[in-house]
């Protein structure tokens, strides 16, 4: 049995891990840490928040007093770290939010646990584990003819939010080599599904069109990015956990590589079949004039491309199907329309975040 911190397990691949989790490990304590930015749902976290195992902390992965007293008070064994500014687009236009949470913070939590789980030795000798969860991004871009990234692949952050990523990465091992801290770190590619934030691609695409608004695509839509359904990314960080090497590093993946074009073009598709096959939506959805029209890809609009913007990401797991016997359980079409139906059925968690309520709510809740 383990008791184990979660931090951002609040946000859109924390809280899914949190529910797999606990799912599968029914006895395990769970504690999550989460600062509720923009990003962090406690909504996301309804399924579980009456469980007797989950604990929920308001609270900031800088601030390392807390971190060290949560390990202390629940006894933590198990550090699985989420919590990061993620949005590459918000790291361009600031970057200073980035380097705070994903460098210092990530540092705040090195040093909490070292001081409990080393120096003062509260687990008295017993394993513990602090798994880092990394990006593709630190890899830098691919050209269409060159092999997947893997572990052993050069880092070469393209944006402030990849670099910070990458200086995260070095710190763990860092921890893991200077001070015998036992952590693990896994990149995974873009990840899709339930509970993801409405300004990414998929969600930004499905809401988008609901509303009758603009499909934005930056550029020539041509760059190319490998998804991955955020159970399976869950279960991927399982097997490390249960399975991986101390001080390794470990590729998830889909193996799954679409065109962002591509993808907004399946989606309004699949999106048109959902009206046509439901008369319920039209009622439901009635902005939604386009796909009740049958014509999603009408909505679909060009615009100048962003600064840095890597061409392709592409992950090759073999390691950790090779070690860990890691497979995706979803194929992107199974996986694709299981998100769509949760959007349309979870009209009320994607527009309170849209419209800002929920932050209102957040901040009076916690100022």
């Amino acid at each position: 049995m383990r008791s184990i911190l979660i931090t951002g397990g609040a946000g859109f691949i924390g809280a899914n891990f949190v529910h797999y989790w606990m799912n599968q490990y029914k006895n395990d304590k769970v504690i999550v840490l989460d600062a509720l930015t923009y990003a962090g749902n406690l909504a996301s976290l309804e399924p579980v928040k009456e469980n007797p195992n989950f604990t929920f902390v308001h609270g900031d992965i800088l601030n390392t007093e807390l971190v060290e007293e949560l390990l202390r008070h629940h006894k933590v064994d198990t550090l699985v770290h989420f919590a990061a500014e993620s949005h590459v687009d918000r790291s361009i236009t600031g970057p200073d939010a980035f380097l705070e949470t994903n460098i210092m913070g990530t540092h705040s939590l090195l040093k909490a646990a070292k001081k409990v789980w080393l120096d003062e030795d509260l687990l008295q000798g017993a394993e513990h584990r602090f798994h880092h969860v990394s990006t593709d991004e630190v890899y830098g871009t691919l050209s269409l003819e060159d092999p997947a990234f893997t572990e052993e692949t050069a880092y070469a952050p393209n944006s402030p939010y990849a670099a910070s990523k990458a200086a995260s990465d070095h710190l763990v091992r860092a921890y893991n080599e200077t001070y015998g801290l036992k952590t693990t770190i896994s990149n995974c590619s873009n990840n899709y599904g339930p509970y993801h934030f409405p300004e990414k691609l998929i969600p930004l695409v499905i809401t988008n069109i609901l509303h009758d608004k603009a499909l934005p695509i930056y550029g020539d839509g041509q760059q190319i990015r490998d998804w991955l359904y955020v159970e399976d990314h869950a279960r991927g960080i399982e097997l490390v956990l249960n399975k991986g090497k101390v001080g390794e590093n470990y590729n998830i993946g889909g193996h799954n590589e679409w065109h962002n074009i591509d993808i907004v073009k399946l989606i309004c598709l699949l999106m048109d079949e959902c009206f046509a096959n439901d008369s319920t939506l039209a009622s439901c959805f009635d902005t939604a004039k386009a796909a009740i029209a049958g014509n999603s890809e009408s909505l679909i609009t060009y615009v100048k491309d962003r600064p840095g913007h890597d061409r392709r990401y592409a992950i090759d797991a073999a390691k950790t199907r090779t070690e860990l016997g890691y497979e995706p359980a979803e194929s992107f079409e199974t996986g694709i329309r299981r998100t769509i139906q949760w959007y349309l059925n979870n009209e009320a968690w994607w527009q309170a975040v849209m419209d800002g309520s929920y932050q209102d709510w957040i901040n009076k809740q916690y100022s």
